[in-house]
């Protein structure tokens, strides 16, 4: 039963990205500060280390190098601080955190929160050449949110939003159904005490849980 459960709510809470209208929310970047951000990408390693800056602490993630599309994207919208001061907007515990929308920003936009973004998607990258699933839902992945399938039937990913595996147990369906594009490599304490906080029924937590900054780690990039 846990198991229906939990797919229910990955598809009825955590991957819508459009209007209740069905147009395209477009929240995208100045030129100048896309091509800026684009070349300091392209001064990171293949497997580029970020740091999750986040009100409970912080989140380090890697991202991998076969999923260059997802890798790219978010590195390029973390160095352009596309995501300073977003909220974690949906928090179920036993399952995953999700943020990413830069509607959070603005509490008179409250009923919207889980479907802003950029105005693009972005290719699925879930699966080998055999059809296998690049990689799985394990305790810490970072995986892109998406529409569901019958808006989206080739599974292309949001543009920004984002979540982060808690329970494992719960998200084996979302193996080669969902782009996982990262893996936390410290602060999955942090990830256990976002997903224990307090909700209203739509699962957005009762007290703000801010995503400070995402920044690249110069000590890991280094090496």
């Amino acid at each position: 039963m846990k198991k229906i459960v939990y797919a229910v709510l990955a598809l009825c809470l955590l991957f819508s990205c459009k209007t209740r209208s069905g147009e395209n929310v477009t929240v995208d970047l100045s030129p100048q500060d896309s091509l800026a951000a684009v070349r300091a990408a392209q001064a990171l390693p293949e497997e580029p280390v970020f740091d999750i800056v986040t009100t409970e602490g912080t989140i380090r993630v890697r991202l991998f190098k076969d999923t260059p599309l997802h890798r790219d994207n978010f590195a390029k919208l973390a160095l352009a601080g596309y995501y300073d001061n977003l909220l974690f907007h949906r928090v179920i515990d036993g399952f995953v955190i999700q943020g990413g929308d830069p509607f959070t920003r603005d509490t008179s936009l409250v009923a919207q929160w889980g479907e802003g973004g950029p105005s693009y998607t972005i290719k699925a990258e879930m699966r080998d050449a055999e059809g296998n699933p690049l990689h799985t839902h394990v305790k810490g992945a970072l995986a892109a949110a998406r529409q569901g399938d019958l808006a989206n039937p080739f599974k292309e990913s949001s543009g920004s939003q984002f979540y982060l595996v808690q329970n494992p147990d719960h998200c084996t369906h979302l193996d080669g159904e969902y782009t996982v594009f990262g893996e936390t490599i410290s602060g999955l304490h942090v990830i256990d005490r976002i997903a224990s906080q307090p909700t209203d029924r739509m699962d957005r937590p009762i007290a703000d849980v801010k995503i400070i900054s995402i920044k690249p780690n110069k000590e890991l990039n280094s090496k």
